[in-house]
């Protein structure tokens, strides 16, 4: 078993103890607030859980397992660290309804998967994205077209800030070999359209779908088998409560007959790399495990094991159905005090903007909030504030309060 038993059985007694049906404030303060304490014994009120996730109590332990793995039993330790690599792919493919756990590929870095998947192509590809990709996506995308590596073609927001699904068909079917996009948009919360559309539009014109779902995975249901995609990209930094450097790249199936390769591999790719035979050509493993690269992170599937364990267990339906909750909370909450606000809708993820005038507008509300404890963040002129199950109705209160007297 790779999950030490009280981290999984914690998680697993906690959530019984809430019973079937919707989410409750009371259900959650009884049965799964004590899960958090370390971290809710700061006492703030943290709005930023699109940003960084609160993390579980175990997740202290899961990651001193590892270390005492390596203190006790050194190299032999690996065995174990295997172990514990194929648990982590086997519930990010849960998560993500991959067909199989080796779809899955540890990175990490949202953005290292992404490089991977440029460096597959043997010439310059054609890529399309859009200009509201996160910083490290849009930074490889520039660098890549400044070198010449790749053609980029950006597609620009309607006036409103927000994406248009016909002008991505558009560029999409003028021509493209690889179309980059957010399920969800990280700055506006902007649940991008008709994506099995766009996918299907891809592939009619011999074009490839790289998804980014670091906003979208453990808040809203994610299947990447059913939305067709090639490629998506993701880590647990938010909504996962995994920390930094647990990320993901996924490939679908149709990638992983050996047809499809990358530059981006290292000696974890070997069919056999604890063998340190050097046939040439290289033997490479099957299926995903040909694009793994060098030794590897092993801290990062431990600390991410809580967070998954508990994702899955309580389900993203009732996570979502829960949050959408909070955000119309919220929202109604900032209305009533004079401030207008979106979120709390089907096309949006899991947080709620106020739109400002400018970016150092958004800025300097964001650092007004915190002086006052309430922990929120600004990207362009979007002031983002995302309540989670842990957020209780008091704090959307005291939050919207705060909100009203320095906007």
């Amino acid at each position: 078993m790779n999950a030490p038993v009280d981290t999984a059985l914690s998680i697993e007694a906690a959530i019984t103890g809430l019973g079937p049906g919707p989410l409750t404030a009371d259900g959650i303060a009884t049965h799964i607030a004590p899960l958090f304490s370390r971290v809710l014994a700061r006492k703030e009120i943290y709005l930023a859980n699109h940003s960084l996730g609160r993390p579980l109590d175990a997740t202290a332990s899961d990651v001193a397992e590892a270390v005492a793995l390596w203190q006790t039993r050194l190299g032999d330790a690996w065995d174990a660290w295997s172990a514990e690599l194929l648990a982590y792919r086997t519930r990010l493919a849960r998560l993500l309804a991959a067909p199989r756990y080796d779809c899955v590929v540890p990175r990490t870095s949202a953005g290292q998967g992404l490089r991977a998947i440029l460096n597959s192509y043997d010439s310059v590809p054609r890529v399309v994205a859009t200009r509201g990709e996160f910083d490290s996506i849009d930074v490889i995308l520039r660098h890549y077209a400044r070198r010449g590596r790749i053609k980029l073609t950006l597609v620009e927001p309607r006036a409103s800030g927000l994406f248009a699904a016909e002008d991505l068909f558009a560029v999409i079917r003028a021509g493209a070999d690889l179309a980059v996009l957010s399920q969800v948009m990280f700055n506006s919360g902007q649940v991008v359209p008709e994506l099995s559309a766009l996918t299907r539009a891809a592939h009619n014109a011999s074009a490839r779908v790289l998804l980014d779902v670091y906003h979208s995975l453990g808040v809203l249901p994610v299947d990447v088998a059913a939305l067709d995609v090639d490629f998506a990209i993701g880590g647990s930094y938010k909504y996962l409560r995994g920390g930094p450097g647990a990320c993901y790249l996924y490939l679908h199936p149709r990638h992983l007959d050996g047809s499809l390769s990358t530059l981006d591999v290292g000696w974890f790719a070997k069919r056999e790399p604890f063998s340190y035979e050097r046939p040439d050509p290289i033997e490479w493993a099957q299926g995903g495990d040909a694009w793994m690269e060098s030794t590897p992170p092993v801290l990062t599937w431990y600390q991410s094991r809580a967070g998954q364990i508990f994702t899955l267990a309580m389900g993203v339906d009732r996570l979502r159905e829960y949050s959408l909750e909070l955000q119309h909370r919220l929202v109604t909450l900032l209305a009533e005090r004079g401030i207008e606000s979106t979120g709390a809708a089907l096309d949006r993820g899991a947080f709620v903007v106020v739109t400002l005038d400018s970016p150092v507008a958004a800025r300097r509300l964001a650092e007004s909030l915190r002086a006052r404890g309430v922990i929120t963040d600004a990207r362009g002129v979007w002031l983002r504030m995302c309540p989670d199950l842990l957020t209780t109705p008091a704090e959307l209160e005291r939050a919207a309060d705060a909100t009203a007297a320095v906007a």
